[in-house]
């Protein structure tokens, strides 16, 4: 696998070295396996796209469509493609290649991309939740709670917030000194063997990072099994089977 790097240091001197690129190993195998992995992870793709882009049609061209819970269902397929498009159209690419190379700014451009889209994901899909319980548990109160105005803010707040959050951490990581090597054992550039290559120990920023990347997880699953669980409840509820469909 090819090295890439800058000699920053006369020869007669310990070396420091400047990484220019990461090789990503990705799935290992013969051929005949990578060509099954392509065409396998290729088809789950092209799903993926003609299923979300066909969401966000119905909702944009279906007037009945137009309400603050489809809003929100055609913004998060709007996101899912993005979250996708974010890693596998470069690990299709790898998998067919033979030098599996992504130079250095794509590969931190990569994990910028792959923690933002997931950490919006994860508060659209709390928001979904509180949307859902706010139909079923307050109804009379929804229509005055769920305007078109708060549910815009819900949806810009939660792609500011995916955005904002790692920036700092995410170009910290990027200054440490990567110079054991530049192979990296993965399908994607993530903070773990990111931060397994680097030459100086940064626990500060890794800890941060991983902080950050918990609560957001931890919250957002703990809001959505609540609010869930209220919405079963208030559904179990209605003494009539009816009522309850």
């Amino acid at each position: 696998m090819p090295f890439s790097f800058i000699d920053l240091r006369p020869m007669n001197r310990s070396a420091t070295y400047v990484v220019t690129e990461f090789v990503l190993l990705g799935f290992p195998g013969c051929w005949e396996i990578q060509i099954f992995l392509f065409s396998f992870f290729l088809a789950i793709y092209i799903l993926t796209l003609l299923g979300n882009g066909a969401i966000i049609c119905a909702v944009r061209w279906d007037p009945r469509l137009h309400t603050p819970m489809y809003f929100l269902l055609g913004n998060f397929a709007f996101l899912e493609i993005w979250y996708v498009s974010s890693t596998v159209p470069n690990m299709l690419t790898n998998i067919l290649s033979k030098t599996k190379a992504i130079s250095f700014s794509g590969c931190f451009l990569q994990f910028y991309f792959f923690f933002s889209l997931g950490t919006a994901e994860c508060l659209f899909l709390a928001i979904m939740a509180y949307d859902r319980y706010l139909a079923i548990c307050h109804p009379l109160h929804y229509p005055t709670i769920m305007t078109g105005k708060f549910c815009g803010m819900l949806v810009s707040l939660c792609w500011l917030i995916g955005f904002l959050t790692y920036p700092i951490p995410i170009f910290f990581i990027s200054q440490l000194p990567f110079c054991a090597s530049n192979v990296i054992d993965h399908f994607l550039c993530d903070m773990d063997p990111l931060m397994a290559l680097s030459c100086a120990p940064a626990p500060i920023i890794q800890f941060v990072l991983c902080i950050q990347s918990s609560l957001v997880l931890f919250l957002t699953m703990s809001y959505i099994l609540r609010s869930y669980t209220l919405l079963l409840r208030a559904v179990f509820q209605v003494p009539s089977a009816a009522g309850r469909k």
